[in-house]
């Protein structure tokens, strides 16, 4: 597979975002045409696009359009205005931040150029963005293919694919790099309540592409993988602590010590832009609560009687102990984390 040949979820179309709305799938495939900061940060914060390394890249491109907005007002406030506005949209996605520290880097020295030139600069800098993730991914899933057999079923939560980022994906990036090398994987999607991740996105991706690949509800993960029909779980990151310890949507942390009890492989697949080494640990971790609303419905209707309160934690954090390896864009890290993930950032460095 080339970068060419890969189907993107988030791109420029002239002077635009064209955005595949994830909200509306698999029943409607709407794109969103975006083309200032404001839009695109209620897209990243309604989940029109979610997974950490896509929302990087939208950020990068609404930082690009902050010249926009306030035809009277000094780029400088402009940029950081944009910035702020993006970087309050989700607090746990680390590449969310990544990008708006790279687009910053990026305006700093064309600050002092005229709006149109500083955003030529700017789109020129998140075309950047996006390119390098879809080859990240792409070298994610060279790697990891080494890690899979094909012999049982890979089990995967939320959506790690194509839809989470610029291209072809992390987790499912992995699975599609087995795939091409030859082996015949299937997969074992977990719905992922509330917001269906694993139903909705990664089932539609993959049945898309012609993968094999069954539904299970959540809660089934532990029969499935007690009865030795799966050989790995593969999941993706939103943030990845120096130790090691990983943030990813809420019920990682679940299925790895399910994993962990019966035997079975558990492996993160993420960018190196997804591991923040300044995060000393998973505690350190900002963790992202969302209305309750989103858990009392269910496809639009309401599952719970009225006046019943509900949380929504997005996310949960895996300890270091349950994860195999940690497949990035440089390395297939092993424990001890702490050594081997700073010598993959150093890499891509």
């Amino acid at each position: 597979m080339s970068a060419d040949n890969v189907f993107r979820p988030l791109y420029r179309d002239g002077r635009r975002l064209a955005l595949l709305d994830q909200r509306l799938l698999p029943a409607d495939e709407v794109w969103l045409s975006l083309e200032t900061a404001p839009e695109i940060a209620l897209a990243i914060r309604d989940m029109a696009v979610r997974g950490a390394p896509a929302i990087g890249v939208a950020a990068a491109y609404g930082a690009a359009f902050s010249m926009r907005s306030g035809a009277s007002t000094p780029p400088s406030e402009r940029f950081g205005v944009a910035k702020r506005l993006l970087a309050s949209t989700r607090p746990t996605a680390v590449n969310l931040f990544a990008a708006l520290e790279r687009m910053e880097r990026a305006f700093e020295p064309v600050a002092a150029r005229p709006p149109e030139a500083i955003e030529d600069a700017l789109i020129h800098e998140a075309d950047a963005v996006a390119a390098e993730d879809i080859e990240a991914c792409l070298r994610i899933g060279r790697l990891g293919a080494e890690l899979l057999r094909g012999e049982k079923a890979v089990m995967t939560h939320c959506n790690a694919g194509a839809l989470a980022t610029a291209g072809y994906g992390t987790a499912l990036g992995v699975i599609r790099g087995a795939i091409e090398a030859g082996k015949a994987i299937r997969v074992l999607s977990c719905e992922t309540r509330p917001f269906l991740q694993g139903a909705r996105l990664t089932a539609w991706e993959l049945s898309r592409d012609g993968i094999p690949v069954e539904l299970i509800t959540d809660s089934m993960a532990g029969h499935f993988l007690s009865r030795g029909e799966v050989e790995a779980v593969v999941v993706g990151a939103d943030r990845i602590a120096a130790n090691g310890d990983v943030a990813n949507k809420i019920g990682t942390y679940s299925l790895a010590v399910l994993a962990k009890e019966n035997g079975i492989p558990f492996y993160v697949a993420a960018p190196t832009t997804t591991v923040d080494l300044d995060c000393p640990d998973g505690a350190s971790i900002p963790i992202e609560e969302r209305s309750g609303s989103e858990v009392l419905s269910f496809a639009g209707q309401t599952i719970a009687p009225a006046g019943v309160s509900a949380r929504y934690a997005a996310f949960d954090v895996t300890p270091a102990r349950y994860i195999t390896a940690i497949v990035t864009d440089r390395a297939i890290c092993r424990p001890p984390y702490a050594s081997s993930l700073r010598a993959a950032g150093r890499a891509r460095a």
